[in-house]
């Protein structure tokens, strides 16, 4: 059985993930991240051995999200504020991971990109998703997972699991970085024409 520590260390780039969606600041994500999991290791006694870790963890990032939320908020009359205020503009990072997701998206196959969309963005039940695409319910949820999945292992620089697999995108890895150094392009290894 993994160690707490383990256990944390094993979470972070899923809590990463969901702190990106949240903060929607990869700088603001990271110090989220980070104190949630000195939050965890504060309350460290509190955690039931053998109870879900994940579902923990998730809760206690959550919780400091809307706990700083609450702590930074004004109190003032919105009539008073100007509307600028409202928005901020992106950072570069933050293009440039956007730029990353367009481009993880396009990659994925066009059945998982579709129910990941429809899901994810519109907001869509699996049953609807399912109805929508003529499949089953359990292959829906199953074309959801395997696009969050893969796009979690493209976002965070993962390997696959599958020894296989991870040969080939070793291999692959490879081949892109010797286009590189030769100034050469790599869209054809990628099937991006």
């Amino acid at each position: 059985m993994a160690t707490f520590h383990d256990q944390v260390i094993a979470i972070l780039p899923k809590l990463r993930v969901q702190a990106l969606s949240l903060t929607r600041n990869r700088a603001s994500a990271e110090d989220l991240v980070q104190d949630a999991v000195c939050n965890a290791l504060a309350a460290q006694d509190s955690f039931i051995p053998g109870t879900n870790f994940s579902a923990w963890m998730h809760r206690i990032l959550r919780n400091r999200f809307i706990s700083d939320l609450r702590k930074r908020r004004d109190t003032t009359d919105i009539d008073d504020v100007p509307s600028s205020s409202f928005a901020s503009n992106p950072t570069h990072e933050d293009s440039l991971a956007l730029k990353d997701l367009s481009l993880a998206l396009s990659r994925l196959p066009a059945d998982q990109r579709e129910a990941l969309v429809m899901v994810v963005v519109q907001g869509m039940s699996y049953e609807a998703l399912a109805e929508s695409t003529g499949c089953a319910v359990g292959t829906a949820k199953s074309r959801v997972f395997r696009a969050r999945r893969q796009l979690e292992a493209w976002m965070t620089g993962d390997l696959p699991a599958n020894d296989k697999l991870r040969s080939k995108v070793t291999a692959l890895r490879a081949a892109l970085e010797e286009r590189r150094k030769a100034g050469q392009s790599g869209d054809d290894l990628l099937n991006l024409g």
